[in-house]
């Protein structure tokens, strides 16, 4: 079905279109997997060693790569749930940016969406990249690293202690420099979006669209124009600053994954249609990604 479905993005739009309304997309146990949206456990296949065929020479900011909005956020139900895969899962289906939100609370970061506790503290997340980055040195992973539901402004020590316990500090890239594939393999870049010394590159250096207020479904149309816009925006922008698109959305009268699954199938749609001409889009940050359309941005490469 999915070869059928990405052969013509029309008959696939419409379809899906279709399907949204009378619910018949659903497997067995309620969950969604089609080629834009998955909300099952795991993902349909892997990718885990993608970067390894883009030239040492190439700026990391001229690579398009798959990322997750809110990575970690797997529990607290359908307002604050926006992945359904675990980290190792992500980074092994081909996402190579990771969104990672922390409360702070006397040195202990623990990862949170909003409210909701994550099960996971920062040592997890950490641990698990170097895990995989150990396993594949050909790839390199970007970390958003942001304070939530704590407004310390003072993360800065705890992130170190925290690198210094489940990570390596050698394995980071220390510079606000674009680094190329070649400087990046086997390394976590920090995007640091928080006060204090330089631990990575500064996450307000990217060129980034992330208008994720969508207070129902009415104003999905909005968040799709935005989304949109930054994509056209990507190809023909500055190819030494790397942009970042984010799909997602949420508000009160319109959760996550019904979000989800209206954008992510436009963008699919979107992206049908650029496939073969070889634009840069940088990074696409989604909730609820299908391993098919992680499969389609890095096809961009």
């Amino acid at each position: 079905m999915i070869g059928v479905l990405s052969g013509s993005a029309e008959m696939y739009q419409t379809l899906v279109q279709l399907l949204l309304i009378v619910g018949v997309v659903r497997l067995t146990d309620g969950a969604i997997q089609r080629p834009d949206y998955d909300d099952t456990p795991h993902p349909e296949f892997l990718n885990p060693t993608w970067m390894s065929v883009i030239p040492d020479s190439s700026p990391l900011s001229e690579v398009t790569m798959p990322g997750t909005h809110n990575t970690m956020a797997l529990f607290g139900g359908a307002l604050a749930e926006c992945q359904s895969w675990s980290l190792a899962s992500q980074l092994h289906a081909g996402v190579r940016f990771l969104d990672i939100r922390v409360r702070h609370v006397k040195g202990n970061l623990t990862i949170h969406h909003g409210v909701s506790y994550q099960r996971a503290d920062f040592g997890h997340v950490l641990q698990g990249v170097v895990d995989f980055l150990d396993k594949y040195p050909s790839e390199t992973v970007l970390m958003r690293v942001k304070e939530e539901f704590s407004q310390t402004y003072n993360i800065y020590g705890a992130a170190v202690s925290y690198i210094h316990r489940y990570a390596r500090w050698d394995m980071l890239w220390h510079s606000r420099l674009m680094p190329t594939m070649g400087q990046a393999r086997g390394k976590l870049i920090v995007l640091q979006d928080f006060p204090g010394p330089d631990l990575g590159m500064r996450y307000s250096s990217l060129d980034i669209a992330d208008d994720w207020k969508v207070p129902t479904l009415l104003h999905v149309p909005e968040k799709w124009q935005s989304v949109h816009k930054h994509l056209e925006l990507a190809p023909v922008g500055n190819k030494a600053q790397m942009f970042l698109t984010f799909t997602s959305g949420t508000g009160l009268f319109a959760y996550p994954n019904a979000v989800a699954q209206r954008i992510n199938a436009q963008m699919y749609n979107y992206l049908t249609g650029k496939t073969g001409k070889g634009q840069r889009f940088g990074v696409i940050a989604m909730d609820f990604p299908a391993t098919p359309v992680i499969q389609m941005i890095i096809d961009f490469n």
